[in-house]
């Protein structure tokens, strides 16, 4: 019986996270799940099965590296990695400080260079692989509201797309989900109680994404897709 390839999440909630790690065990795979603390994934774990749970602050790169070559000598070297991880103090220029804007910066940007830089030897000599970022509408543009925010994301953004046109001639498929819009939590209905239920981005539907993006054909790679609601006028 042929051992399931891994898939590493990081940042792992109630939301795209969880969504992400039922997915990919349902398709089949097994999981490492990295998260700040591990209350919540060591539920998920005991729901799914075939996954471990592991206490990692993104927003440190020697511990996102530390704990990702941990991971390779427990379970394997990831063939995709999911980096979910991702949050940001939200206030004008005016209102935010410059320790708003490098925290938001170490989470969302150099986490992200520290993890992928730690799964991609094995994915290069495997000659395969997938490096999947979920970004937000502020990678696309900054709100006045945003501004430590947007910078962050944007940030990721460029520089998931220097690692694709770096990485994609060595087999791995590096890509960006933008999620453009609210997504389902129980914490955005409370607060936006009047909304109907297509106001939401589902976070069943970012997984499907995620998962078809590791399945596309290596001719026709996506980089980019924006997920947001049907009923959305944009």
């Amino acid at each position: 019986m042929s051992t399931p390839s891994l898939c590493a999440i990081i940042g792992i909630g109630p939301g795209d996270g969880s969504a992400l790690a039922r997915r990919f065990s349902i398709e089949g795979q097994a999981l490492a799940l990295l998260s700040r603390s591990t209350g919540y994934s060591e539920q998920l774990v005991g729901e799914l099965g075939s996954a471990r749970a592991y206490a990692c602050d993104a927003g440190q790169p020697e511990q996102v590296a530390e704990v990702l070559a941990h991971v390779a000598r427990e379970q394997g070297a990831p063939e995709t990695l999911i980096y979910n991880a991702g949050s940001g103090v939200w206030g004008s220029v005016e209102d935010v400080s410059a320790g708003d804007l490098e925290a938001a910066w170490r989470l969302n940007v150099l986490g992200a260079f520290a993890a992928a830089r730690a799964v991609a030897p094995a994915m290069k000599e495997r000659g395969r692989g997938n490096i999947i970022f979920i970004g937000a509408t502020a990678s696309l543009r900054g709100g006045a509201g945003t501004a430590a925010f947007a910078q962050a994301k944007a940030a990721q953004r460029t520089l998931a797309e220097s690692m694709a046109r770096h990485w994609w001639s060595a087999g791995i498929h590096v890509a960006l989900i933008i999620i453009d819009g609210v997504v389902d939590l129980p914490r955005t209905r409370q607060r936006m109680s009047e909304r109907p239920d297509s106001f939401f981005v589902q976070p069943d539907g970012v997984a499907a994404i995620a998962w078809s993006l590791t399945q596309q054909d290596r001719s026709a790679w996506s980089f980019e897709v924006q997920a947001r609601p049907f009923g959305e006028k944009w």
